[in-house]
């Protein structure tokens, strides 16, 4: 089955390259521009559009606490948290000012910037973006950070001699910066790990575990490519100390983690493996599948540490052994946001679920066929999708599966 999905991916992507281009497609370039200045703490940001063709309508959906002082070449409308543009010729700009400091519930922030760097989400500083554009037009898009003489821009993207990034989002026809970014006195290591091109980088003088992260990289991302085969080609791991979110925080190609955060913590989780599968499978949850999610990726960062000897099968029994303790005080996994008790009930039954499957299938199928298929698909993961690949693979109905056993009411 795994054979069959790997060709299955190849192919579809074979066919769709060949599809754009036997459509014709048109390109204009969207050229996006960002100032940062640690004075202001602000991010002064140009978006910038030129071609032939241009799209007749952009919706820009706001952030007003973050997005201020929106204007243009053009005409440009306000509507509510939304900036309509209506762009006129062969070239047209929009202008705002991005404000890069933000909080988290915590008091520590995941986005900052410093007199020395700055770390924060490219698709915080560029927000969604609405495009109303005939099918055969699409955009070609760089990203452009200017900052204070001496420092560094690091982003999941190619970089061209001009230290521009050169953006893709495969499938997009209106393509933005996605990911994490740190710009300033960086310092990175980078290498190329089971085919895909890592940099670790953080604020230099800080303490920054570079070496020791691509180590452990090496041993453990070839093994969880192997259940997630479309992980990215670039990967760009952040790491920085206080104020910054003490955890981790998992983004398009890249993820930050603290860095005071163990590579394997001492309950044998590892934070930076559950992010990490973040980023392989690139799939949310409903509002009431985001266990799904989390239990993704805490059940296997324990699998690929106990498949690649991180830790023993005694010590992984053990571990699972206490999330189903600590899962006991959230028996409900149907909820829209899953952490702590309910994530660790997640990967229990995520574990029941899998063994489910080896035996109904003898042995044919896996757990790793259905979240391989997941991935494949990426975007937004219902309950009605997993029971339906889950059961494909088992060959049978699931009994973990059942709504009321999810929710705690019954037993399978």
């Amino acid at each position: 089955m795994r054979l069959y999905l790997r060709f299955l991916l190849i192919f579809t992507a074979l066919t769709f390259s060949v599809s754009a281009n036997a459509k014709g497609v048109n390109y204009y370039d969207v050229r996006y521009k960002a100032a940062l200045n640690p004075e202001t703490g602000m991010a002064d940001v140009t978006i910038t559009l030129a071609g032939e063709e241009l799209p007749s309508k952009l919706t820009l959906h706001l952030k007003p606490e973050r997005h201020h002082n929106i204007r243009g070449d053009d005409d440009i409308e306000m509507d509510g948290d939304k900036a309509v543009w209506t762009p006129k010729g062969e070239s047209a700009s929009i202008q705002y000012q991005f404000v890069i400091d933000q909080k988290k519930g915590s008091g520590h922030y995941d986005s900052r910037i410093t007199e020395d760097w700055a770390i924060f989400r490219s698709d915080k500083l560029i927000p969604p973006i609405s495009v109303r554009a005939p099918e055969r037009l699409h955009s070609r898009a760089t990203l452009e950070i200017t900052a204070p003489d001496n420092w560094r821009s690091l982003a999941p993207y190619a970089i061209d001699e001009a230290g521009i990034f050169l953006l893709k989002d495969d499938g997009r026809r209106f393509v933005r910066p996605k990911g994490w970014m740190i710009a300033g006195d960086v310092g990175s290591r980078q290498e190329f790990i089971d085919g895909t091109d890592t940099v670790v980088a953080g604020p230099r003088g800080k303490s920054i575990r570079r070496q020791d992260t691509l180590s452990f990289l090496n041993w453990t991302l070839p093994e969880l490519k192997k259940v997630f085969p479309l992980f990215p080609d670039r990967l760009l791991i952040v790491m920085a100390p206080d104020p910054m979110w003490r955890g981790g925080l998992s983004g398009t190609r890249s993820l930050f983690i603290h860095s005071d955060r163990p590579l394997i913590s001492g309950n044998r989780t590892s934070s930076l493996l559950h992010e990490l599968i973040h980023v392989g499978t690139g799939i949310r949850g409903d509002k009431e599948s985001d266990w799904i999610v989390e239990g993704i990726a805490e059940y296997y960062s324990l699998q690929t540490l106990r498949r690649t000897g991180g830790i023993s099968e005694r010590r992984y029994q053990e571990t699972m052994e206490k999330l189903a303790t600590w899962g006991e005080k959230s028996p409900n996994l149907l909820v829209k946001r899953s952490s702590g008790p309910i994530t660790a009930r997640a990967a229990v039954v995520l574990q029941e679920i899998d063994l489910y499957i080896q035996e109904a299938s003898e042995g044919e199928n896996s757990l790793d066929d259905v979240v391989t298929a997941l991935a494949a698909d990426r975007g937004e993961v219902t309950l009605e999708r997993f029971r339906k690949l889950a059961e494909e693979a088992a060959g049978s109905e699931i009994p973990q599966l059942d709504r009321a056993f999810l929710s705690g009411k019954k037993k399978p």
